[in-house]
Parts: C-alpha cells; structure tokens; sequence
C-alpha cells in the first residue's frame, strides 16, 4: 500500500464520518429506488412499442428490465466521480474502498448485487450488521472491502 491510500485509509477511521450513516443509507435507499423505478417507466413503455412491432416477442424484456436499468444506475452513478448515486448524494454520503482507491463501475455494480442478495437471504435483518462494525458496514460492504462515509 503507498503512503496516499496508507493515509487515506486512516482517514476512514474517524468517527465523524459515521455519524447517523444508517439512517441517511435508509434515505438514499428509498430515494434511488424511487428513481430506478422512474427510469423504468419510459423503458417499459418502449419495451410496449417494440413488443408490438415484434409481435410480442421482446416482451420478454419485462423479466430484465428493473434489474438492467439498476446495474447501469448503479454503474454509472455509484461507479462515477463522484462515487455516489443520487440517493447517496441527497444523503451526503459517498463509498469509499479501505485501501484508498476508487470505486470503478464494476466494483459498483457488484456492491449492488451484493447488496440485493443480502437483502434478498437477510431481509431487513441486513442492517443489523451496521450495529456490530466499526465503521457501520453492512455485509457487502465487509466482502468488497468498502464503507459508505458522509461527504458533508
């Protein structure tokens, strides 16, 4: 590890960074899933447009379509400069890597895949985790090796 992400890393030890992340992470949550879904409808409706002119055969894209248009928010927000979704930036918060480095778009994508999976075994039951660690990390965020921090 250099001395930067030696340093930045440290920097994640400080106890402001944590303060009431839980709560602003249950904000953000609701809030860009609210905006999946609404990105959703323009889709749906061309998924509609373009199952009609295929005589029903891209309708299938329904089974998809909420998954898709998630992993490219995700991918494209979280995995960005500002490595934060909207949600997240509403919230003051950002992700940060342990090691310092930053958070690509695949590394993005597979926090939110981690995270519908803990969900989907854990349920609600995920955010207890937060309670147990240091810097209120859930169970994806351990694997991957990232913190969810304020930014403001």
């Amino acid at each position: 590890m250099t001395r930067t992400a030696e340093a930045r890393a440290t920097d994640l030890d400080a106890p402001r960074l944590y303060d009431g992340v839980r709560t602003r992470r249950m904000m953000s949550f609701v809030v860009d899933y609210a905006l999946v879904l609404l990105l959703s409808v323009p889709a749906a409706i061309l998924v509609f447009i373009l199952g009609i002119v295929s005589f029903g055969l891209a309708w299938g894209l329904y089974a998809i379509l909420l998954p898709v248009i998630a992993i490219v928010y995700i991918a494209f927000t979280m995995g960005g400069a500002k490595q934060a979704t909207p949600g997240m930036r509403v919230a003051g918060l950002r992700v940060a890597r342990l090691d310092g480095a930053g958070v690509d778009p695949t590394l993005a994508v597979l926090h939110g895949v981690l995270f519908w999976a803990s969900v989907s075994v854990l349920t609600p039951f995920v955010l207890l985790v937060a309670l147990f660690t240091r810097r209120k990390q859930l169970l994806h965020d351990l694997l991957l090796g990232t913190a969810v921090v304020r930014d403001r």
